[in-house]
């Protein structure tokens, strides 16, 4: 079975799903295609791909929309703030506009002083595309702002600073603005598209162009995907002179001046690539001034978590309070957790099952809050960490602990379960879902333990309590009535 479906990797994911919903003896939902590889330092790599096999009912197809969000979710990589970007770049001799990051609107007044010209651009520094067209919390419309005076880049700072940005790549919440990146403005020519990326369909780094720059770049590989250039580099070889030279002459750098800042530009940048471990190097605009200067006047750079043991430097510029929290706390107890919106918690052994328990809660109606995969060699105290963060969640409701022991001890379960009740003061309801290896001693455990824990056989017997508990809490909440599980129950 295995050896014939591969798609970059045995789709264990497939396997995990059959035999899943064979023990629920579901038939309407067919298994969607669907792959993953696990990285070095346990992170996990989701690769989907779309399948014809979708079930005809409204439900089947709201359940896997619970895997397309993890599938969505599931990158893992460090991305730093811009004026994080622009000091890298300049270390490798990439040239950028006059820039001062300040946290203050008195920083940002006397970084604008210090460039001493009369026009300024003042960015947000949040780790989100949209900024310019994203809104504050406090109504201020827009992360990016022209200023015509040092008091008014001031002021555009006090706006900014110590709110939260959302933008169509930020949940509702947004993110918070701690800092402002104050440039100079310029006055450009052409403003142009450049990164290199790791390409995996030909295993090399490519390079990515576009005359139309300084716009979303997405929208035109959409639209008009002539105008998107491409050029693959032999990691063994490096990059060329001829292949730097074609890409600069075809974004317009033509003339004796900028044809050969634009070549060197594009080398250090894979350099900066190359030496740095980076998954993405991202230049949108890459600019020719008036005075025919050609600048990366905007940065993004994305490394590889895998390579972070060689570049303590570029680890020290995480920002985690860019970050979901609760995923920040899972990272340090090496538990595999995205956070997502619905108000059932999760905790789940293996990729394949947990994405399953996923689909199956959206099959019966409710929403998964998370994606927790314990792996395989958990301990007790990963366990009871994973409690706790389910625990801790105000959006979580209900947790549906789903283990079907292989490698995963079931009785480790039990053992992290038993703990987080007894040190934690868990609240919420637990619906408990055993099968497997050591099933028997830990249901003895619990039993010797004193508590009463709603118990399921299979899966969908699970899912259907989990959400049958969180549609309860949530009819009490809006009637405003106070509905407590504690357990022992």
């Amino acid at each position: 079975y295995m050896g014939q479906r591969r798609v970059h990797g045995v789709r264990l994911i497939s396997f995990l799903l059959s035999v899943t919903l064979k023990m629920m003896k579901l038939t309407r939902l067919s298994v969607p295609k669907s792959s993953f590889r696990q990285n070095r330092g346990a992170q996990r790599s989701i690769v989907t791909a779309p399948s014809n096999r979708l079930s005809r009912s409204n439900a089947s197809g709201n359940g896997l929309r619970a895997t397309q969000q993890v599938l969505r979710d599931t990158k893992r990589f460090l991305n730093i703030h811009e004026y994080q970007a622009m000091d890298l770049l300049k270390s490798y001799g990439v040239r950028t506009p006059r820039n001062a990051v300040a946290s203050t609107p008195a920083e940002a007044e006397a970084a604008a002083e210090t460039m001493g010209g009369p026009d300024f651009i003042v960015k947000a520094q949040v780790l989100a595309g949209g900024r310019g067209k994203g809104k504050f919390s406090n109504g201020f419309q827009g992360g990016v702002h022209a200023a015509n005076s040092v008091l008014e880049a001031r002021s555009l700072a006090a706006k900014m600073l110590a709110h939260r940005l959302v933008t169509k790549q930020t949940d509702s919440r947004g993110k918070p603005c701690n800092e402002v990146l104050i440039t100079e403005r310029l006055y450009l020519r052409r403003e142009c598209y450049f990164a290199i990326l790791l390409d995996r369909e030909s295993k090399s780094p490519v390079m990515v162009a576009s005359a139309s720059g300084g716009m979303d770049i997405e929208a035109v590989a959409h639209e008009n995907p002539s105008k998107i250039i491409k050029e693959r580099i032999d990691i063994h070889e490096g990059v060329q002179d001829a292949q730097v030279e074609r890409i600069a002459k075809t974004l317009g750098f033509t003339s004796p001046a900028t044809l050969p800042q634009a070549m060197d530009t594009f080398k250090k940048l894979y350099k900066l690539f190359c030496e740095k471990d980076c998954t993405l190097v991202e230049i949108n605009p890459l600019v020719e001034t008036h005075d025919g200067r050609v600048l990366c006047a905007d940065a993004k750079l994305n490394f590889d978590d895998n390579a972070l043991y060689r570049h303590k430097d570029v680890e020290k510029l995480r920002d985690v309070s860019q970050e979901d929290p609760r995923e920040v706390e899972a990272a340090n107890f090496g538990l595999n957790y995205i956070g997502l919106d619905g108000n059932i918690g999760c905790l789940v052994n293996g990729a394949g099952l947990a994405m399953a328990t996923m689909d199956v809660i959206k099959l019966y109606g409710g929403n998964p809050a998370n994606f927790l995969d314990l792996g395989g060699g958990a301990s007790k105290e990963q366990v009871t960490e994973g409690f706790k963060i389910l625990n801790d969640d105000p959006r979580v409701k209900a947790i549906l602990v789903n283990i079907f022991g292989g490698i995963m001890r079931c009785d480790v379960i039990a053992l992290g379960l038993i703990a987080a009740v007894t040190t934690l003061g868990m609240k919420k309801p637990v619906v408990c879902r055993l099968a497997g290896t050591n099933v028997k001693e830990a249901k003895k455990l619990i039993e010797d333990s004193g508590l009463r824990m709603i118990t399921a056989d299979d899966m969908a017997e699970a899912a259907q309590k989990a959400v049958r508990i969180a549609d309860i809490l949530k009819m009490a909440e809006d009637a405003q009535l106070n509905v407590q599980f504690e357990l022992p129950l």
